[in-house]
């Protein structure tokens, strides 16, 4: 069957939410994917910076498989090995180890952990944790994507993706995303939590500038709110540290995470660090499939196998070249972002096209704005492969200057 004829059951189908995709993808090997007729894309987007480890990883698929032959799911009545482990290495990964196998309490003893499937589900129980602080008040920057359920679309600024569905919980202030002055003159004694992104993924991958999340930590501190970074995307290595937020510092008190933390098994995580750790009690929160053997023994595949293949140098070294690399073109007017979560600033509107002549190419990437590009291939992605990218991708923009 071709793949218009799948679009087409497709759109019999399936809910349109996302419109008709463009490709139907059959297969993936690495950093390569393939779609039903066949043909091969290099795949710059890894699911959305989802497919940490590219497709079909051996050390996934031996963690992925052997767990769901043993056991595949338990109640919330239980735990199992995988969870607890997980838990541990994440508070350890972020500097917070609590107990671990050692018996030694971690630099913020009291730091937890709370699994669910996505990273809205993920931003769901951090603001439901953040209504525990008693006030209600909440920051939040503009061009932030937080996820579409209703809390966490509380918390994203796009009007497109909001208005639909207003009004919407919370009591939420928009703020200038990087404008320290503007955020703090927003936090008072009414807030709850200032959110945000260390590096703003749907934006096109765009930096917080120096000191503004130090500046975030200050304005919380001093009025009794948490700070609360959200790494759903830019998280798990994928800007050359564990966290985006690593180089600045500074120490949160809710970090979200999911996409790249499974290696495309579906999983998310709330981390509770400090005293924030004790928010949530017992009845407060659950989830039925959140922290399942599966989804936990994939993610701690992922940081082995991301330990263990150097990918934190790998994404630093590789994603510098395809920024110098793509930087070089005329049409290109900048290149943000860290590691391998990149956005190609373009000197025209001429993102849509670049994204077909791209597919046509057969290179995977997204368009986030009529002028930006974004990259988020996988931390697997080799020298090689970006220079391919970088060539392919030279002729795509080429293609489509004015």
């Amino acid at each position: 069957m071709t793949q218009q004829q799948w679009v087409g059951r497709y759109q019999n189908a399936v809910m349109n939410t996302f419109g008709a995709p463009r490709l139907v993808l059959e297969r993936g090997e690495g950093a390569w994917v393939w779609d039903v007729d066949g043909r091969r894309y290099l795949d710059l987007l890894a699911g959305i910076a989802v497919n940490s480890l590219g497709h079909g990883h051996p050390a996934l698929v031996k963690a992925v498989s052997e767990q769901v032959a043993t056991l595949a799911h338990v109640s919330n009545f239980f735990t199992t090995v995988p969870q607890v482990r997980l838990a541990e290495r994440l508070l350890e990964l972020l500097g917070a180890s609590g107990v671990g196998d050692g018996g030694r309490p971690g630099s913020r003893p009291g730091s937890r952990v709370f699994f669910s499937n996505s990273g809205a589900e993920a931003n769901e129980a951090a603001l439901k944790l953040t209504r525990r602080t008693g006030r209600t008040g909440l920051v939040a920057a503009a061009g932030a994507f937080h996820g579409r359920t209703m809390g966490a679309l509380s918390l994203t600024a796009n009007a497109a993706y909001r208005e639909p569905f207003e009004p919407l919980p919370g009591d939420v202030r928009f703020v200038p995303y990087g404008d320290a002055d503007a955020l703090e003159a927003a936090v008072d004694d009414t807030t709850a939590a200032v959110v945000l992104e260390p590096l703003q993924g749907e934006a096109g991958a765009r930096v917080a500038p120096d000191g503004y999340l130090q500046a975030a930590r200050a304005a919380t501190s001093g009025c009794g709110a948490l700070l609360w970074l959200d790494e759903v995307q830019c998280g798990m290595g994928r800007t050359g540290d564990w966290f985006a937020h690593t180089a600045s510092g500074v120490a949160p008190d809710l970090v979200t995470l999911a996409k790249g933390l499974g290696g495309g098994i579906p999983i998310g995580a709330t981390v509770a660090l400090g005293e924030a750790g004790s928010l949530l009690r017992p009845g407060s929160h659950g989830t039925t499939f959140g922290g399942n053997p599966v989804a936990t023994s994939a993610a701690l595949a992922v940081i082995d196998a991301i330990e263990a293949g150097d990918l934190l140098a790998n994404a630093t070294s590789v994603g510098q070249r395809l920024s110098d690399g793509l930087a070089a073109h005329p049409l290109v007017r900048e290149v943000t972002g860290r590691g391998l979560l990149l956005g190609v600033g373009l000197t025209a509107d001429v993102g849509p096209q670049a994204y077909e002549a791209a597919l046509a190419a057969g290179v995977i990437v997204n368009c986030c704005a009529p002028d930006r590009l974004r990259l988020a291939p996988p931390l697997v992605l080799t020298r090689e492969q970006a220079d391919h990218a970088v060539e392919l991708l030279l002729r795509v923009l080429d293609e489509v200057t004015p």
